[in-house]
């Protein structure tokens, strides 16, 4: 019996594991689930969007960023491929309220499986939009898969690009990817989204925390860099 695609990405998942572990230890530097470790991945979160932020021309569209409902910041993804191969990352979902204001963060992991006959290992920083709640809902379910649960696609660049796009549209999530600063639609179709909740737990110190308190609830006490990532994100989307 043959072996489905996407059976075969399930497949990959403890491969995946073991390269991205291989390249911890070949960076010299191994992820901890402390609160530093949670609000450095934050500053890097931040970072991106910085970088975003000085390349307008090259940026995600005005009319897509002012009307997304939730982003998801992805540092430093990492993709592997020896024949067959994978990508993985840990970084930050924020979605707007009713008032336009942007939440909390909550921290996120992404997975997936490739395939053809590739060799190498790179890292990306990658940018999910979202257009509606309806995909954030199904994330703090349970695993979302990107292509599966909701249309996905590479997305137009250029912060002017509206006009001339499909950003009416169709997908339900854009995709875009930033290497040796430049930033570019990509598209990770398969790639499977899970919230981390130990990650969330050791930064808001609450073992409890859900997503969805995180995301509705603002009394809910976070580290000082949270108001950061949330200022750089409201002066970026009111552009």
């Amino acid at each position: 019996m043959s072996i489905t695609r996407r059976k075969m990405s399930i497949l990959l998942i403890p491969l995946l594991a073991l390269i991205i572990a291989s390249c911890a230890t070949i960076g010299g530097k191994r992820t901890e689930r402390s609160q530093v470790a949670q609000i450095e991945k934050v500053e890097s979160a931040i970072e991106v969007i910085n970088e975003l932020a000085n390349i307008p021309e090259e940026g995600i569209p005005e009319e897509l960023m002012r009307n997304a409902y939730g982003i998801t910041i992805i540092p430093r993804l990492i993709k592997a491929a020896f024949g067959i191969g994978g990508q993985y990352g840990r970084g930050v979902l924020v979605v707007r309220d009713q008032e336009g204001e942007w939440s909390n963060p909550s921290f996120i992991t992404i997975a997936g499986g490739s395939f053809g006959w590739q060799i190498g290992v790179q890292s990306a920083d990658i940018i999910l939009v979202f257009k509606s709640r309806k995909s954030i809902e199904d994330i703090t379910k349970g695993t979302f898969t990107l292509g599966v649960d909701a249309g996905v696609a590479a997305g137009p660049v250029g912060r002017r690009a509206g006009a001339s796009t499909d950003i009416e549209l169709k997908a339900e999530i854009y995709t875009y990817s930033r290497s040796r600063g430049v930033f570019a639609g990509i598209s990770i179709e398969g790639a499977s989204i899970r919230i981390d909740n130990d990650a969330n737990a050791v930064f808001y110190e609450n073992s409890t925390i859900h997503a969805t308190d995180i995301f509705m609830n603002k009394a809910i006490k976070a580290p000082a860099i949270v108001e950061k990532l949330k200022n750089i994100l409201a002066e970026y989307t009111r552009r």
